[in-house]
């Protein structure tokens, strides 16, 4: 039986600097028999050369030749020349916005078999392939980083002969793999730490790293039912839930120094979590980061995010206060995010590779089931 052959084709899209797989994963894939292309300068963005793919076992080919393999491997849905280039029948696997119509039938035209794998499930199997929890992570990381770049002052309390300077406060709006990560770099800053959550079942691992809770307590069995989540996400909460929290936020914003924004629900906008009127409240020189950038609502013609005076992937200065919406955070630390994801793609094809090096797609597999987005062009996820 032949071996299926593996590509990594140059991710083309704006700013995305990360590369499917690097030397180390190439490696691990060679030594399991797998043949794997790699389009020339693939990794060099993310600091990966071609001679490092070609020492881990990979043949260094022109791009279409990446994209012409058994089994395609991306961060993210191939942009239409792209797209054009993969064989009918082949298996396209990556961060291909399962929830987006336009881009899931974009896939299905292409005749190809697509796995999506922010689809994965999140349970404890699944840990080791999460794509999304590796790479929020990193934004998470990255999202505090930036903040304290566009920061006027200190993050931490100083004390010099000229005076004390204070701890910067900073408030994290869900605390998620990415807020999570937030709250432990900016405790790792020097700052005073506050976080908010749906989910109450996060209040120890919010004050485990130092930060304080802030609670907003259920009044009824819908707030409560909506707070536990869903499959690990977070739900839609009650309005009467979001208008005391949005009214204790408020007050906290007012107070705070940087506000880090971090609240996605699969599949639908992103909820407004500080609108114009608490921007507009707070101190002159504070900064925001959204990383909800460009997936809320439309105000006055421009996509915001968490905040509806985001614009996505550029930094604004509104009522004096810096709104930051870079939109893929994780791709400004290409190195390390490559890295992760990599191990998360390795993962994923031990499910669906055989030891033969076939092919072989087990519906009866969960994660594997739950991932399909399309096979040899039908669209099977709903949306």
């Amino acid at each position: 039986m032949e071996t299926i052959d593996v590509g990594v084709p140059i991710e083309r899209h704006v700013g995305e600097d990360r590369v499917a797989l690097t030397p180390e994963v190439v490696k691990r894939l060679s030594e399991r028999g797998l043949t794997v292309r790699v389009a020339s300068q693939a990794g060099a963005k993310a600091s990966f050369s071609d001679e490092e793919y070609q020492k881990a076992g990979a043949s260094i080919v022109p791009q279409e030749q990446a994209l012409g393999c058994n089994v395609v491997l991306t961060l993210r849905t191939p942009i239409d020349e792209d797209l054009g280039h993969l064989k009918h029948g082949a298996v396209l696997i990556g961060m291909l916005d399962p929830f987006d119509k336009v881009n899931a039938s974009r896939i299905a035209l292409a005749g190809i078999t697509a796995f999506a794998l922010e689809a994965a499930p999140r349970s404890t199997r699944a840990q080791a392939l999460d794509v999304l929890s590796s790479q929020a992570n990193i934004a998470g990381y990255k999202a505090i980083l930036i903040a304290a770049h566009h920061y006027p002052r200190f993050m931490p309390m100083l004390t010099t002969a000229a005076g004390t300077v204070k701890a910067a406060r900073v408030l994290v709006l869900g605390a998620g793999v990415a807020g999570l990560q937030a709250i432990a770099t900016a405790k790792r800053l020097g700052a005073i730490v506050e976080a908010s959550d749906v989910r109450p079942a996060v209040k120890e691992q919010i004050e485990s790293l130092g930060a304080k809770f802030l609670d907003v307590p259920f009044e009824t069995d819908e707030e409560r039912d909506a707070g536990l989540g869903s499959g690990g996400y977070a739900r839609a909460m009650p309005k009467s839930w979001l208008a005391r929290q949005a009214a204790l936020v408020h007050e906290r914003a007012k107070q705070a120094d940087i506000v880090i924004t971090t609240a996605l629900i699969p599949g639908r906008l992103a909820p407004t979590l500080i609108p114009v009127e608490t921007v507009a409240a707070m101190k002159k020189g504070s900064v925001i980061v959204d990383m909800a950038a460009s997936r809320g609502a439309k105000y006055e013609g421009n996509v915001g995010g968490n905040c509806p005076l985001t614009e996505t992937d550029k930094v604004v200065v509104k009522y004096g206060i810096t709104i930051v919406g870079f939109s893929n955070l994780a791709a400004m630390i290409p190195s390390d995010a490559s890295a992760l994801y990599a191990r998360n793609l390795f993962e994923f094809l031990k499910l669906i590779v055989t030891k033969e090096g076939a092919v072989n797609i087990d519906l009866d597999d969960d994660i594997v089931a739950a991932t399909l987005l399309t096979r040899e062009g039908q669209l099977l996820r709903k949306i």
